[in-house]
């Protein structure tokens, strides 16, 4: 028994991932090549190996003739009946040969051939490795950084991260460790080329299988995903099952799920919102945190006409923007978002197009006189003053909450009275215009 090989042969196959059976075949072809290097001629040249011992054989077949005249494939019956008694004129003997009795430049070929095949299959192994993680994020560290792009070591092999797939102001520091998205695997002569990318998109879609359960077993899917690498992201994300909350599960207990995410990310803000068959709520959920009024959409043309409160329509729209323009990557539509004030004065404008339910159109109109009044007086309201947190209907916990009726003043203007406040040295600005009666019944103004 072969006990160094073998040992030789475990090593290699638990180091390198490549199969007994190929580095046999390795060796096989180097014995052959020493051969052919000594002898001048390989096709008579045959290799045994024994796969148990590794014990291995390396023999010549020539064939017997009266006269020889091609020595490294025949030989003389004379010579033959030295090493075979009933050798016969017309058939073959086996010459073995001692590996031995190479010569150092033989040694030398049968070595870089074992080595060459050692490196072929370890790129193949590599290859075949990766190939199966496209469209996968795998961590990996910052090995070094080459001009403006940025070697990450993966394991066995090392992955490029180009700088259009790097984000914008995202610092690396050498053996920092991140997570990346692997866009492409290519099988190159000098081994497999892997491309990998920090501003993909699907890049959060794999964070959020990883991180949420619900996610990864199909509970919660995500619709779509609109992303500004290293500024904001917004998903999509749909309940398959109705006593599952999609928003909820993604965003975990205190947060802590899209806080994973969002660390990893080094900070980008995520955008967690309902997706809907209905195109018309599924555009008002993705302008969130902005309040919609009304939308109408073109199905044909893909456009999508909004109206948002005069005092969300900076919101709406974002900074340089940015939530108009992933709310439309996220739908798909084309997105016109006007102010009440700029709706109202466009050319066409009628309210009952973008308000066709009774209800609603009342809360619209109710809603907008509260508005409008505040405007005139000067009293801008703060944004998200109007929001209903709480879930309530008016946004008053008790009756006895809400602003006070309205009462005739000297000029015969309706007014809302505040409330007289709670607390001492407490101030409200009363209108110039609005006068109330005193205690002592005089009118002060």
């Amino acid at each position: 028994m072969n006990t160094e090989l073998m040992e030789a042969l475990d090593i290699l196959e638990k180091e390198k991932d490549i199969s007994r059976e190929t580095l046999f075949e390795a060796i096989e072809n180097s014995l052959i090549t020493a051969c052919r290097n000594s002898f001048g001629k390989a096709e008579n040249i045959h290799v045994s190996i024994d796969r148990e011992t590794c014990e291995y054989n390396v023999y010549v077949e020539k064939t017997i003739v009266e006269t020889v005249e091609d020595e490294s494939s025949e030989i003389s019956l004379e010579n033959a009946r030295f090493k075979d008694p009933n050798a016969k004129i017309g058939g073959t003997i086996r010459l073995f040969v001692d590996s031995k009795e190479f010569g150092r430049i033989a040694t030398q070929n049968a070595k870089n051939v074992i080595l060459q095949k050692i490196r072929e299959e370890e790129r193949n192994s590599v290859y075949n490795k990766f190939a199966g993680k496209a469209r996968e994020i795998m961590t990996g560290s910052v090995q070094r950084i080459n001009g403006r792009n940025i070697s990450i070591n993966l394991g066995r092999a090392d992955a490029l991260l180009a700088e259009g797939e790097q984000v914008r102001g995202e610092y690396l520091h050498p053996t920092e460790r991140i997570k990346v998205y692997i866009l492409e695997v290519k099988n190159t002569p000098k081994g497999p080329r892997i491309l990998v990318s920090r501003t993909h998109p699907e890049l959060v879609r794999k964070l959020f299988e990883s991180e949420v359960t619900e996610v990864a077993d199909g509970t919660v899917e995500i619709k779509s995903i609109a992303r500004e690498a290293g500024s904001r992201t917004k998903i999509a994300v749909y309940s398959n099952n109705p006593d599952v909350d999609a928003v909820g599960a993604c965003v975990g207990m205190n947060g802590t799920r899209v806080n994973s995410i969002v660390d990893e990310l080094k900070g980008e803000k995520i955008d967690i919102v309902n997706w809907d068959e209905n195109v018309a709520i599924f555009i008002e959920n993705a302008l969130s945190p902005a309040k919609v009024i009304s939308v109408i959409v073109d199905p044909d043309e893909k456009t999508a006409k909004v109206v948002v409160p005069n005092f969300q329509l900076s919101l709406a729209i974002g900074k340089e923007g940015q939530n108009a323009r992933l709310a439309a990557k996220l739908t798909g539509y084309k997105i016109d978002i006007k102010s009440e004030e700029q709706a109202k004065n466009a050319p066409g404008f009628h309210i009952e197009d973008y308000l066709t339910d009774e209800d609603e159109d009342e809360e619209y109109v109710e809603g907008y006189e509260e508005y409008e009044e505040g405007y005139e007086e000067g009293q801008y309201p703060a944004e998200g003053a109007l929001e209903d947190e709480a879930g309530m209907e008016d946004g008053y916990e008790d009756e006895e909450d809400a602003p006070g009726e309205e009462e005739p003043s000297a000029d015969g203007m309706s007014v809302e009275w505040p409330e007289e406040p709670e607390n001492e040295g407490s101030v409200v600005e009363w209108p110039e215009e609005i006068t109330k009666d005193g205690e002592d019944g005089t009118e002060t103004k």
